[in-house]
């Protein structure tokens, strides 16, 4: 038996230079897209990759949190009146700020991220930090983020070669005199759209870096360690009820979220994000539009023959949107190739974690074939109203 080749796919080989740019054009809107989801991605999950790597099980902030990145403290006596409630086993604190790296090779500075907490509490769960704890309880040790942007120097690179301790300066930003630190160990946090490097101190490093802007009693995040089998939703409503209302009481999932929705709503990077995204799709409709009206421009004399002979419409725009599923196959896959190369150059460069996921691989590609059949759709319109009397 036979064989039958589908019309729409004779079509378009019938043309190869059209369609190849056809397909390059549509491949370009999937690059776009991926891109964008890309860079969306790893603004969140740069954003909250300090939360994930807390250790406890709710989550102290001020009331005038709005995120990681700046400075709400509240009082650390909220957080030890937490040890009166059921349930509570254990608290941490954290102190967070940032500070002007001085690099030691050209003397420039840089804004860098400085997370401080007591070495014998440790807040982080991270295996390089944890094995680092010792050398941190040493006054002014720091531990240095190995995935920090490079305008910070071969801070890295120089420790990993010489296996010894550099001696770095920090620059509180309401200080014009530096601090003197000793790079002591190494981690791997990663920067940020808000942070471009980090920095591990103990908490009594961190009074010392930040002593005139900074008092013991003013903390940034309290982390609450719950005993075994205690459910941590009925701990965090006792905590909400009776606590001052000048904090917030979040579970892991909780405070993730809310820092999510601070850089999705309230920053212009969240909003030309997803603008970015919508405009590709909408681009990419009309690119196809245009690509599916000239083919059936110049295939009119043969759809109007079809017609003549007795095929009804619903054939015809049957072939359309088969054309319309093809090339956005055809175009997916170069678009799928390029954009993991795309991602592993950004990510060289820029240091965030842009990685291809399978989720946005499958909301790439559905939402590429429903852009061509959109466009499909669109273009049908110069076959309905197509009369064979007209044509000949």
């Amino acid at each position: 038996m036979a064989v039958k080749t589908p019309v729409a796919w004779l079509q378009l080989v019938r043309h190869k230079v059209r369609s190849l740019v056809a397909v390059a054009g549509i491949a370009f809107i999937v690059i776009l897209m991926f891109m964008q989801l890309g860079f969306q991605d790893a603004l969140y999950s740069s954003a909250t990759q300090v939360h994930r790597h807390l250790q406890g099980d709710l989550f102290l902030v001020s009331s005038q949190y709005k995120a990681l990145t700046a400075n709400q403290s509240f009082f650390r006596t909220r957080l030890y009146q937490t040890l009166g409630f059921n349930g509570v086993e254990s608290v941490s604190h954290m102190y967070i700020g940032f500070a002007k790296f001085k690099n030691p090779v050209n003397g420039q500075k840089y804004s860098i991220y400085v997370i401080g907490f007591e070495p014998g509490k440790p807040v982080m769960n991270m295996p390089k930090i944890e094995e680092n704890l010792e050398r941190i309880k040493i006054p002014d040790v720091v531990l240095f983020d190995r995935n920090s942007r490079p305008e910070f120097g071969d801070i890295a690179q120089k420790f990993e070669k010489e296996k010894s301790d550099q001696v770095i300066e920090i620059f509180p930003f309401n200080s014009l005199a530096g601090y003197r630190v000793r790079v002591g160990g190494l981690f791997s946090l990663g920067s940020s759209f808000g942070v471009d490097g980090n920095l591990i101190v103990s908490d009594s490093t961190f009074l010392r870096i930040f002593s005139n802007s900074r008092s013991a009693e003013m903390i940034d995040i309290g982390a609450i360690t719950l005993k075994r089998g205690i459910n941590p939703q009925n701990v965090q409503r006792n905590l909400q009820a009776s606590l001052p209302n000048d904090v917030l009481v979040f579970t892991r999932q909780e405070f993730i979220d809310f820092e999510k929705q601070y850089w999705s709503k309230r920053t212009p990077i969240g909003f030309i994000l997803n603008l970015m995204l919508s405009m590709a799709s909408v681009v990419g409709i009309v690119i196809v539009y245009q690509i599916l009206y000239s083919n059936i421009s110049n295939q009119l004399v043969a759809y109007a023959t079809l017609k003549a002979i007795g095929y009804a419409n619903n054939y015809l725009f049957n072939v359309v949107f088969q054309q319309a599923f093809i090339l956005s196959i055809l175009a997916y896959i170069p678009g799928f190739a390029i954009s993991l190369g795309l991602y592993d150059f950004a990510m060289q460069v820029t240091k965030l974690p842009i990685m291809m996921s399978l989720h946005n691989g499958i909301i790439v590609l559905i939402s590429t074939i429903l852009m061509c059949m959109i466009s499909g759709a669109l273009a049908i319109n110069q076959l309905r109203s197509t009369d064979p009397a007209d044509i000949f």
